[in-house]
């Protein structure tokens, strides 16, 4: 079956000719090594973008989340972090089985927790608790809508956390997208976390990895554990090539993403049948329900007509990225017209 408007997830965008291009023709090395000169500038691209003195290239941003829950964390420790974050639901289980930590589920608004809820949920050291020793949040976060975490309440958090021996984590998948959005650096977003992470193959439409930022320690920490999973790519740089091509040339192409997702959300709310409240939609994800569907029949009827949403319990969720179009989003408004 044809798929004419694929709002699956950002993670189907496609490397386009001139990016081809740029990689084929990149300069490669051993990256295991550190001798492969195109790995090494993107790490220092990123590095630089988020304010960090370094960065690791590794496959995926669920590797970035484990490696920095490894390095943070010994086994028994536990993590805050939002019952909707993408550790607990879509890693496999991860982190029970790499860093041996376990996770405290805070109930955020849209996947983001406020101070006062990270308060009453930080252990006190009675050796019968496991003991708090990470804050992570996802910005923007997945399950939360495409929602941007305020950075004052960032702020607040990454204080109070150093001021009580905590490390921070941000799981960035989508952080340019509030970038995009805000018009606040990704650096002032990253500045007090130890660990943050982006992700090269969603909207900026690189075909592969995450890159990993910190301080010089943490990163020394990142390779072993690199190494023992199993990430060493080694001639890498024609992938990092996508990443660097991305970064130069898809950055401020972001907003696009947004004000479409956007503009499907306005058009679904005049829709009757639908269930959504477009103020939510802050950057490149629209979750949405269907009054008279099941998520999973409305899908489907979907996708007899060419367009592939995705499942999200009883949600549906449509990704806005570099492969969707006005015209796109205009022929999605009318089909789901026509079928409701």
């Amino acid at each position: 079956m044809e798929i004419k408007v694929d709002l699956f997830s950002d993670t189907g965008t496609r490397p386009d000719k001139k990016m081809r291009k740029f990689m084929a023709e990149a300069e490669v090395g051993d990256e295991q090594l550190m001798e492969d000169p195109s790995v090494n500038q993107l790490n220092e691209m990123v590095a630089e973008i988020l304010g960090k003195k370094e960065a690791i290239y590794l496959p995926s941003g669920l590797m970035a989340n484990q490696i920095s829950f490894a390095v943070h964390c010994r086994s028994g420790d536990e993590i805050i972090m939002d019952k909707t974050a993408h550790p607990i639901h879509y890693e496999a289980g991860g982190t029970a089985v790499i860093s041996g930590a376990s996770i405290n589920p805070l109930p955020g608004t849209r996947g983001i927790y406020t101070i006062e809820q990270v308060k009453e949920a930080v252990r006190s050291k009675d050796y019968h608790e496991p003991q708090t020793r990470l804050i992570s949040i996802e910005n923007t976060s997945n399950l939360g809508g495409g929602s941007i975490w305020p950075l004052e309440e960032i702020n607040k958090i990454t204080k109070f956390a150093h001021n009580n021996g905590f490390a921070t984590h941000m799981d960035g998948a989508r952080l340019l997208n509030a970038v995009a959005a805000t018009g606040i650096k990704a650096k002032e977003y990253a500045a007090n976390f130890d660990s943050v992470w982006i992700d090269l193959s969603k909207g900026l439409g690189a075909p592969v990895g995450s890159v990993l930022a910190g301080s010089s320690k943490f990163i020394e920490k990142a390779r072993y554990w690199k190494q023992r999973l199993g990430g060493a790519m080694r001639q890498a740089g024609i992938i990092a090539a996508g990443g660097i091509y991305a970064l130069e040339n898809n950055r401020e192409r972001l907003r696009d993403d947004n004000e479409n997702a956007k503009l499907l959300a306005e058009g679904m709310g005049n829709i009757n049948g639908i269930e959504i409240n477009p103020e939510y939609v802050e950057t490149n994800i629209v979750l949405f329900k269907v009054s008279n569907y099941t998520a999973n029949k409305f899908a489907e009827l979907m996708l007899k007509e060419g367009l592939r949403f995705s499942r999200l319990e009883n949600y549906l969720r449509a990704v806005t990225h570099l492969g969707i179009d006005r015209e796109d989003i205009e022929y999605t408004l009318e089909v789901m017209n026509n079928i409701l």
